[in-house]
C-alpha cells in the first residue's frame, strides 16, 4: 500500500508522527514530554511503502514486537538498504534529509513500533558533558536495524510512563538524558569540520573515488565503501550522493562505461575483452548500459569514434 500524502522536505519533531505508516495508539501529550516526544504506532498491513520528511533532532525507532524486512533510500535512483528486523531492533536517524522508507511484515504477531525524538537542547547538551570543546566536531551516526539492550531498557521506561495518568516530567527529562548520553557515548564519530554538518569530507570523497577508477573490475559493494568512510551504507549513500550528485552505484557504472568508451576508441580489444575490463561477465547487460548512457552500441561507439 503506498501512501500519497504530499511529504515536505524537512517537517518539525511536533508533526513527524503525522507521516509514519500505521495506526497512532499511544503518545506523550503535555509539557512532560516538551524535550522527549513518544508515540507508538501499530502497523497492521502486510506491507507499507511511504516517505519521511527530514527533522532537526535526532530520532530513534524501537521494534517493540513482530517482524520484517525493511528497506531504506534516499530518492527514486538510490539502492534500497535491506535489514532483517524483530523485537528488539532499533533505528538511529540524524541526517535531516528526507528518504524513503518500506517493509514487508514477516511474522504473525502485531508489528509495533515506539518512535522518540531527543530535543537538541537535551542532545547538545549530553554531547558537551562528555566531549566538552569538541563536541561541536562529534556527529552522532545513522544506523539501521540494531541491537542495543541498554538502549531497549530505557526506551522501555518510557513507553511504561505513557500508561501514567500523569507523566512526571522529571522522570520523563531523567530518562531522556540517559539516553542521550548513551547515544553521545556509543553512536559519535568526529569530523574535520566544526560543526554537524552532513558532508563527506573531501579529502575522503578523494579516496573513495580513486578506489573505485582503480577497481572498476571488482563488484559493486555499498558495505566495502562505506567500511571505508566508517559509516553506515545508509547515511554514506546520502553523503556521497549529496557531494557527487548521484549514488555510489550509479557513479561506478559511470566510471565504467568512460573506461570502456576509452579502451573502444584506443584499443582493439573485443567488446567481450572490454566488458570484462570494467567488470561486466554479462556482454548483454553491459550493451544495454552502455547504449543507455551513450544512445550507440559499443560496436557502433567504436565505429563512430575510433582514431
Amino acid at each position: 500500500m503506498q501512501h500519497h500524502q504530499t511529504v515536505p522536505d524537512l517537517t518539525s519533531a511536533e508533526s513527524l508522527e503525522i507521516y509514519p505508516a500505521g495506526l497512532k495508539i499511544a503518545g506523550g501529550e503535555g509539557d512532560a514530554w516538551k524535550d522527549v516526544r513518544v508515540s507508538m504506532f501499530s502497523l497492521d498491513t502486510e506491507m507499507e511503502q511511504y516517505d519521511m520528511p527530514g527533522i532537526a533532532e535526532p530520532f530513534l525507532v524501537w521494534i517493540m514486537s513482530g517482524e520484517a524486512e525493511t528497506m531504506e533510500r534516499e530518492g527514486e535512483n538510490d539502492e534500497w538498504m535491506i535489514s532483517k528486523i524483530k523485537a528488539g531492533s532499533l533505528y538511529l536517524t540524524t541526517a535531516a534529509v528526507p528518504y524513503q522508507f518500506q517493509w514487508r511484515r514477516s511474522s504473525k504477531e502485531p508489528f509495533r513500533v515506539l518512535l522518540v525524538i531527543l530535543s537538541l537542547p537535551l542532545v547538545e547538551q549530553a554531547l558537551i558533558s562528555i566531549y566538552g570543546d569538541r563536541a561541536k566536531q562529534a556527529e552522532m551516526q545513522d544506523i539501521s536495524g540494531f541491537n542495543d539492550p541498554l538502549l531497549v531498557q530505557l526506551l522501555t521506561c518510557l513507553q511504561s510512563e505513557l500508561k501514567q495518568k500523569e507523566a512526571s516530567r522529571m522522570f520523563i527529562q531523567g530518562i531522556g538524558q540517559s539516553i542521550a548520553v548513551h547515544l553521545a557515548r556509543n553512536y559519535i564519530r568526529f569530523t574535520n569540520t566544526t560543526k554537524l554538518s552532513s558532508k563527506l569530507p573531501r579529502y575522503l570523497l578523494k579516496k573513495i573515488t580513486d578506489w573505485m577508477k582503480v577497481n572498476l573490475a571488482e563488484e559493486f559493494r555499498l558495505s566495502r565503501l562505506a567500511q571505508q568512510a566508517q559509516m553506515s551504507e545508509f547515511h554514506f549513500n546520502r553523503l556521497f550522493k549529496k557531494a557527487m550528485g548521484t549514488p555510489p552505484s550509479q557513479y561506478f557504472i559511470r566510471l565504467r562505461i568512460e573506461e570502456a568508451k576509452k579502451q573502444l576508441r584506443e584499443t582493439k580489444l573485443t567488446v567481450l575483452v572490454i566488458a570484462n575490463n570494467v567488470g561486466y561477465t554479462n556482454p548483454s547487460h553491459f550493451a544495454r548500459l552502455f547504449k543507455k548512457d551513450t544512445g550507440l552500441t559499443p560496436r557502433e561507439y567504436r565505429e563512430k569514434n575510433r582514431y
